[in-house]
């Protein structure tokens, strides 16, 4: 699926960015366009009672690792935060 955005894209996988690693990052060849941060979590039942706790964890660590910093660095204002949950074939997803 990301392949197809290579001609407006860079598309990067698990690179640091502020105080940790974020899952994927589109970062657009256009610095007017939107950037996207993606974040997929795993629910763990002996950390988290629901799959919405898991949606929180996860928009958690974007924000206090963040992630966005590099692209704000590099003069990219519109940013999307998206973050997947799973749970068994249970899925979550949340935008911000």
């Amino acid at each position: 699926m990301l392949v197809g955005l290579k001609d407006t894209y860079y598309v990067n996988f698990n690179r640091e960015s502020g105080m940790g690693r974020y899952d994927i990052m589109l970062e657009p060849k256009d610095k007017n366009a939107n950037s996207f941060i993606m974040e997929f979590k795993v629910h763990k039942e002996e950390k988290e009672k629901t799959i919405e706790e898991t949606i929180a964890n996860a928009k958690k660590q974007i924000e206090e690792r963040k992630y966005e910093e590099n692209l704000k660095e590099r003069g990219y204002s519109n940013i999307t935060k998206m973050v997947f949950a799973f749970k068994g074939k249970e899925v979550k997803m949340e935008v911000y």
